[in-house]
């Protein structure tokens, strides 16, 4: 996981670099440079030789960032036109010394095959005169910002904000073939807010250094991130460790990592691959329970069981994989779970690892209401909570613990609901809601949404950046909860944290989703494509 540090934080980071481990500035500088450089000779196929730039500087250390990145370029052989939005006397500190290069390079005969201009601009229209001129007679393959970095918390002003909306509309107006790329973060984005103000740049390609920051993986500030890379510059990464922040990025290594330690072995069987038992489904809603005990059952845990409604088992059984087991349970006349079912699931819950339970069940009767809540205070293993469970436990009043956790999944309308609010304002910072649920009911929650975040007990939230907006269609909550209890089932014999295992699960349910995206378009993909696509992904993470 990379964590995520707000712009004090990261000033916090860059002044003990310096102050500590002697490190200058000029030198962490120098390092973003280069670090952006490799990046975008990487994205441009891996030489910047011919290609033409324009590099959009603003008069403070992100100015200067670009202005060495100017430097680099010309001298791999790129032809890059840099704006000043100031004048190089009004520049400070590091960004002063790399603006006063750049001027002074001005009458440098660089090779033949590539040039290099550097010019200073006060005025939006002489600016735009240039401009014009400019792009009629040179092809231009990117375009760089690094007018502001974290340090920009106020509405954009001047040329500058005016200059970053002329671009803005420049993108939306289908010019496709350019690439536009932010050092740090697009200009106009706080650093510090998911929020995003009206006038920003909209990147294809964001380098950030050191670590992510809040506005670089929060929607819908993160939706002007365009594609995040996150570049190394020589702090060390015990400041990193050792900052404040709770807010951390999930990473392919994440999951990587749990399976290398879930991987199959030569002794390895279905016992010892651990057992889930999901209940799930009712008379009305079979295919719930069919997604998600499918979904567990390709998540490589040993045994799925699915424990029913009676009227509802041999709708099921017909759909389900044949792998999975079903059980039937005691309903009511309405075909709901009745509170005598429970019986039958403590005979169950003696041989299983993880209890999956809501989807599908629903929750209009009390005795299902009843049977769900006594399911859970009389635990004997961790619980996902999902659907209608969730529904049935509202307004949210139990305690997790650390030896038998509970694992809640909700989408947004759903946490309202476990709060007992109607009001929106509550999710309006939607890091600070699962942190303080979390912490308060001693639970992990996976609120999912544009963006799923993860909170832990002990406050810490990790923004998972796999999954698409097709991922919003019906049964792919349901499929994610037979993923996530499929994963905790294999965690549990194996003494697998189940924080690290709900971020794993989520990261690649999310990961199968973007295959499935591509394979199939987010138009016409489907929770069961999801499901299917998950093989790929562990393919895809293992590699």
């Amino acid at each position: 996981m990379l964590k995520v540090l707000t712009a004090e934080e990261m000033r916090e980071v860059d002044r003990l670099t310096t102050e500590k481990y002697g490190i200058p500035s000029i030198l962490l500088m120098e390092n973003a440079a280069h670090a952006a450089a490799r990046v975008i000779t990487e994205k441009l196929g891996g030489s910047v030789e011919g290609k033409s730039f324009l590099i959009l500087c603003g008069k403070g250390n992100n100015g200067g960032d670009g202005a060495a990145l100017a430097r680099i370029l010309t001298l791999q052989g790129a032809n890059v036109f840099t704006n000043l939005f100031a004048k190089v006397e009004e520049t400070k500190g590091d960004a002063s010394i790399n603006f006063k290069i750049l001027r002074s390079q001005g009458s440098i005969d660089y090779q033949q095959w590539n040039w290099f201009e550097f010019e200073e601009f006060e005025s939006f229209d002489e600016w735009k005169r240039m401009f014009t001129r400019y792009f009629k007679t040179n092809k231009v393959d990117c375009f760089v910002d690094a007018c502001f970095g974290t340090g920009f918390s106020r509405p954009i002003k001047g040329i500058a904000g005016l200059i970053i909306e002329f671009f803005y509309n420049l993108k939306t107006n289908n010019e496709k073939s350019l690439i536009y790329i932010s050092l740090d973060l697009p200009s106009g984005l706080n650093a510090d807010s998911a929020e995003a103000k009206d006038t920003n740049f909209h990147a294809d390609l964001t380098v950030t250094f050191t670590a992510p920051k809040p506005a670089n993986v929060l929607p819908p500030a993160s939706n002007f991130n365009g594609e995040l890379v996150v570049a190394h510059i020589g702090s060390p990464q015990e400041l990193i460790d050792n900052s404040p922040s709770k807010l951390f990025l999930a990473e392919k290594q994440d999951a990587q990592s749990w399976l290398e330690r879930t991987r199959f072995t030569t002794d390895s069987y279905k016992n010892k691959r651990g057992h889930a038992l999901l209940i799930v489904g009712s008379r009305e809603y079979t295919g719930a329970a069919v997604l998600a005990g499918n979904a567990a059952m390709l998540s490589g845990v040993g045994l799925t069981t699915i424990a029913t409604s009676e009227s509802a088992q041999m709708a099921i059984v017909a759909k389900v994989l044949e792998e999975v087991i079903t059980r039937r349970l005691p309903e009511t006349e309405n075909g709901a779970i009745s509170v005598e079912a429970f019986a039958a699931v403590e005979k169950l819950i003696e041989k299983i690892d993880v209890v999956g339970i809501g989807c599908g069940l629903s929750s209009g009767e009390k005795t299902t209401r009843d049977f769900v809540r006594e399911v859970v205070v009389k635990r004997k293993t961790p619980v996902v909570i999902d659907a209608d469970a969730l529904n049935a436990l509202s307004p949210f009043d139990l305690q997790g613990s650390d030896d038998l956790p509970l694992i809640l999944t909700p989408h947004e309308g759903e946490f309202l609901r476990l709060l007992g609010t109607k009001d929106k304002d509550a999710m309006k910072d939607r890091v600070k809601a699962v942190r303080d649920f979390a912490e308060k009911h001693q639970v992990i929650l996976v609120l999912k949404g544009e963006r799923v975040l993860i909170a832990a007990p002990d406050g810490t939230v990790v923004v998972n950046p796999t999954g698409n907006a097709g991922l919003g269609k019906a049964g792919n909550g349901d499929t994610l909860t037979g993923i996530i209890t499929g994963f905790i089932a294999q965690a549990v014999p194996m003494k697998i944290d189940i924080y690290e295992t709900v971020v794993a699960a989520v990261y690649l349910s999310g990961l199968a989703g973007d295959i499935a995206a591509k394979k199939f378009g987010m138009r016409s993909m489907l929770a069961s494509d999801v499901r299917e696509c998950l093989q790929t992904g562990f393919a895809a993470v293992e590699k």
